[in-house]
């Protein structure tokens, strides 16, 4: 059921250390064959990615789970690689309202660090905004190995 809020907003980041360049990191955000092994999915399952990585472009991911489908969509709003992107992110399915992530990439010696804000958040939703990130992180760790 879709349901439409207007009421006040929240925000919540994570942000992790990765053994990576961040032209690769940010490359497994923008490049379908990585995006489909961990984003808005997690270790176990693998994601159905469309992905047009240009300013004003939009993206669809999908992923299956307990036989039902999920549906991930936005656009993108700034791409700066390998520094930053910019995208709105909504689940049509559920709401009718989208928020918004912004990945910033930062080197830090032979690595470099990810963080990720989601704004625009419903109250009550930044623990679980959290909690997810942090797994798909995981993930994201796992395939760029």
């Amino acid at each position: 059921m879709k349901y439409e809020y207007d009421g006040p907003r929240e925000s919540a980041s994570v942000t992790r250390r990765f053994d990576a360049t961040s032209e690769r990191l940010f490359d497994a955000w923008v490049e379908p064959e990585t995006a489909s092994k961990w984003l808005f999915t997690t270790i176990t399952s693998k994601a159905e990615v469309e992905l047009d990585t240009r300013m004003g472009g939009s993206y669809t991911i999908t992923r299956r789970r307990g036989g039902k489908q999920y549906v991930a969509v936005g656009k993108y709003l700034e791409i700066d690689r390998p520094r930053r992107l910019v995208f709105t992110f909504a689940m049509p399915q559920f709401a009718a309202d989208a928020d918004t992530v912004i990945v910033e990439i930062m080197p830090d010696g032979d690595g470099c660090t990810l963080t990720v804000t989601q704004e625009g958040l419903r109250p009550g939703y930044a623990t679980s905004t959290v909690k997810g990130w942090s797994k798909m992180f995981d993930a994201l760790a796992q395939a760029l190995r």
